[in-house]
């Protein structure tokens, strides 16, 4: 393993801790962001199941954007989350960034999905 992924290891770790102990039962948005595509999960912990799930891959984000990789697909992303989240009765959420610094695409993610109803 290499400096940087060890590094970005103890990162994710050090969040998922400090998650955990913030969490009180609600259930955790997970984000990744890949190279060419942004995902995002929400995320019941305490049942260990998915509730709801969007990436830049779903059919009709795909023949919207441009590309999956920028701002506006992370948007874009995170309205959808928003809006399935809020379909499927969840509301409150603890917000996992994972090893990412909360800039860029993953900022652009967390404010459309606050914009779309969801709290953290």
């Amino acid at each position: 393993m290499s400096a940087i992924e060890e590094l970005r290891e103890r990162r994710r770790e050090r969040l998922r801790f400090s998650l955990r102990r913030k969490a009180a039962g609600r259930p955790r948005l997970s984000v990744f962001r890949s190279s060419k595509h942004m995902y995002a999960q929400i995320i019941d912990d305490a049942a260990g199941r998915t509730l709801a799930a969007a990436s830049s891959l779903d059919r009709d984000l795909r023949e919207r954007l441009k590309t999956g990789a920028d701002r506006e697909a992370a948007a874009a992303v995170g309205r959808l989350i928003a809006e399935r989240a809020v379909a499927a009765g969840v509301t409150q959420v603890v917000f996992d960034r994972g090893a990412y610094l909360y800039h860029g695409r993953v900022r652009a993610l967390a404010e459309a999905a606050r914009e779309g109803g969801l709290a953290f």
